[in-house]
């Protein structure tokens, strides 16, 4: 779709307002937030970070910067003063009739004495991972295609040696050699069925697999995926641009389906010879492969039940593995896709686990003997935001103070105190540790806050030079006047739920307004959180200029809250996180500010499941909701998500029914607006149709907007000015808020 439950009685409200302070004369007049200038213009987006890569000192990193002239150049970037040094200016970035080109990426070799180019991208599936590739030689700025065969090129990767180049096209793998050009193929099966060194679309979507080949350490070998996708069955996608209609088939396995058959290979660059690790994946998944050395690789071997998990080490050389640790869970092992980190020196590693019941990172002998563990109980470690090879420090970011944030904690095994605090402003941060270990970047944002980012000194933490600040955006937001509140919303058997309130600057607690609960709920997910979102946050806070009061609730199964909270959903996802948010429909109806005849609600992908869901079981509890992009029924779904939360349908019959919107459609009251794009390969719009077609069989009315030839994200054009004016329009004319114009968008 990517705290122990404690029983107890809230007997007073509490609120912690946290923007909305009272414009003072000093202040810009407050915008109006339309959808045209959020979706269309994007007059709010602010300033956010680039791409970075740090150079092997620390003092300076290279990114790519636009040219007001067309494309973009790649510079160097002193860290401490900003200084800029164009490495290649954008007239390098040429093609062969001396166009500009935008660069889109890029990698430095080891010695930093070329840079690989990644240019005229195109997508597959989610992200643009097809386009070309093109050397760059920094000293005479020399730009040369890595390929002048035909086909898109995927992946491509300099060996650590600089040597050479791996990439895949037409799903075989590639490797050149730089200094000669010549190009050679390393596997010779790849077909339409048959791919090597990329990966099927299910472990793309849920493994977050695309490059699937690593090189050795000492470049002469690579480990690759390879995947054979014939026992997967086929779905139609459907284009209809074409005066003549076409299905382009999309390999997709739905619960209990067979997958394709993986294996790992290793190739010797300079024999072409490919040994075959001895994994046993029949039954299982193969998300991690790393290299540890020239020879061992560290392998993560996922039951297809998903709730067993190997580490294993295997030798390039012979083929033969063995397994050094193994982690268990009774419902299902969250992936950490990092994992293991390895220390310095490589004797130790980090690994994951809920053991406790909180996800904690664990030290480990490279044999797999434990040590201990390294992050604390009673909260959730979320991720290690990078291992600093020279000082031995360790960088993760933790749900902490509550699982409304994220700081990061500094960690060095011989140091005393062990554990260190480094983010201390309020919001969820991530830091960029450099190199040498003396510096890092952080960059932070907080709920009505906008992103931030800034140099700060590894050693005493103190901001050593400002980046970005979102200055002007920060002013126009707080000009608004729009309060966010978290507040905890107590179920029926006292369990606090965590939700957030936006309300703008009329707002008036005694007097009662329409409510518009946003939500997602999906397992280890969150919406109730102390950043800025994006867009959408800004479509929310339009709403509450409006004069709606904006509300979202991190049911049961929802992340940052302990195992025990996330994983009571097991088998049933989606039963009781719609029950909670039925039971915080019905808490917020009883206050002042809500008006209990106009509560709507809304959510996309897992979140339009829930929406269908909540709002087909709430009966008359919900007056209006819009369902985008929704699963209708589990069985739809893929299967590696849908088997990690409710096994198979012939394993849990009454699980995948209970969970069916079908199964309650006949009991929807809310008026309801349907809404998703046909070329929906994640979410197949078959779902949508089985859920209209039930409301049809019902005889209930409902509207419904499709999106011809829009993709998950119903984006391209001015396809989410039209959705969010559609969605803002839809609310007005059902809760009784119509404006003059619809989502406020200008007259043209």
């Amino acid at each position: 779709m990517r705290s122990l439950i404690r029983s107890f009685a809230l007997p007073s409200l509490a609120l912690v307002a946290l923007a909305g302070i009272a414009a003072s004369a000093q202040q810009p007049a407050a915008p109006t937030l339309t959808v045209d200038a959020i979706f269309g213009r994007g007059e709010f987006d602010g300033v956010s970070s680039h791409s970075i890569h740090w150079l092997a000192d620390g003092n300076a990193w290279v990114m790519l910067k636009e040219d007001p002239a067309g494309g973009n150049a790649l510079v160097r970037v002193e860290a401490l003063t900003g200084a800029e040094t164009v490495l290649a200016d954008a007239s390098v970035f040429t093609d062969s009739a001396g166009k500009r080109f935008t660069a889109e990426g890029f990698a430095l070799s080891a010695d930093e004495k070329k840079a690989l180019i990644f240019h005229h991208s195109a997508r597959v599936w989610r992200l643009n991972t097809k386009g070309y590739f093109s050397v760059l030689d920094l000293a005479t700025k020399k730009l040369t295609p890595i390929s002048t065969k035909p086909g898109y090129e995927m992946f491509a990767t300099l060996s650590p040696d600089g040597s050479k180049v791996a990439f895949v096209r037409d799903n075989n793998l590639f490797v050149v050699d730089l200094a000669t050009g010549q190009e050679r193929a390393l596997t010779q099966d790849g077909s339409d069925v048959i791919v090597n060194g990329t990966s099927d679309w299910v472990y793309e979507e849920e493994l977050n697999l695309r490059d699937a080949f690593r090189w050795s350490p000492d470049s002469k070998r690579i480990a690759f995926w390879r995947i054979d996708q014939s026992p997967e069955p086929l779905h139609p996608i459907m284009d209809q641009a074409q005066v003549h209609a076409r299905a382009n088939m999309e390999r997709y396995p739905q619960p209990g389906d067979a997958n394709g058959r993986v294996k790992i290979g290793v190739v010797e660059i300079a024999t072409d010879h490919t040994t075959w690790l001895n994994l046993d994946t029949d039954a299982a998944y193969i998300p991690i492969v790393e290299w540890v050395d020239a020879d061992s690789l560290a392998i993560q071997r996922l039951t297809r039940t998903q709730n067993r998990v190997e580490l294993l080490m295997a030798s390039a050389t012979s083929g033969q593995s063995r397994t050094v640790l193994v982690e268990t869970d009774k419902a299902w092992v969250d992936i950490d896709d990092g994992a293991p980190y390895w220390l310095p020196g490589g004797k130790m590693f980090l690994w994951s686990s809920q053991r406790s019941g909180w996800r904690r990172y664990y030290l480990y002998d490279r044999d797999g003997t434990p040590v201990r563990a390294l992050t604390p109980d009673s909260s959730d470690a979320e991720s290690v935001d990078g291992i600093v090879a020279k000082t031995g420090m360790i960088y993760i970011t933790e749900a902490v103070p509550g699982p409304l944030e994220r700081q990061v904690f500094s960690y060095h095994l011989t140091r005393k105190p062990e554990r260190v605090r480094v983010t201390t402003e309020r919001g969820w941060h991530g830091v960029n540790p450099s190199p040498n270990g003396k510096i890092l970047i952080d960059t932070w944002s907080a709920a009505g806050d906008p992103p931030q980012s800034a140099l700060r000194d590894a050693g005493s933490f103190a901001v050593k030079r400002v980046l970005y600040d979102n200055k002007a955006l920060r002013e126009q937001l707080a000009a608004m006047r729009i309060t966010t509140a978290f507040i905890k919303i107590p179920m029926p058997d006292g369990t606090p739920l965590n939700a957030f309130r936006l309300t703008g600057p009329g707002f008036d607690s005694t007097k009662p307004h329409p409510v518009v609960m946003y939500v997602y709920g999906g397992p280890n997910s969150q919406t109730v959180m102390d950043n800025f979102g994006g867009r959408r946050d800004l479509w929310h806070r339009m709403l509450a200029q409006k004069g709606y009061v904006v509300m979202s609730v991190d049911n049961r199964g929802t992340g940052a809250r302990g195992s025990a909270f996330e994983k009571v959903t097991y088998m049933k996802t989606g039963y009781l996180e719609s029950q909670d948010q039925i039971d915080a429909a019905k808490w917020i109806a009883q206050r002042p500010w809500a008006d209990p005849a106009r509560i709507a609600m809304w959510g996309w992908s897992g979140g339009g499941f829930m929406t269908a869901l909540t709002t087909s079981r709430g009966g008359k509890v919900f007056h209006s909701g819009i369902v985008v992009a929704p699963v209708i029924d589990w069985r739809l779904y893929d299967d590696i998500y849908t088997e990690r939360y409710m096994r198979t349908p012939a394993e849990n019959p009454d699980g995948y029914k209970m969970t069916s919107v079908l199964t309650y459609a006949n009991g929807l009251t809310a008026r309801l607006l349907l809404v998703h794009g046909t070329a929906d390969d994640n979410v197949h719009p078959q779902n949508t149709f089985w859920f209209a077609n039930a409301l049809q069989s019902y005889n209930t009315q409902f509207e419904m907007m499709l999106y011809p030839g829009r993709t998950h994200s119903i984006s391209g054009g001015n396809t989410q000015v039209h959705l969010f004016t559609m969605m803002t329009d839809y609310f007005d004319r059902t809760l009784g808020m119509s404006a003059p114009s619809a989502a406020g968008m200008e007259s043209k």
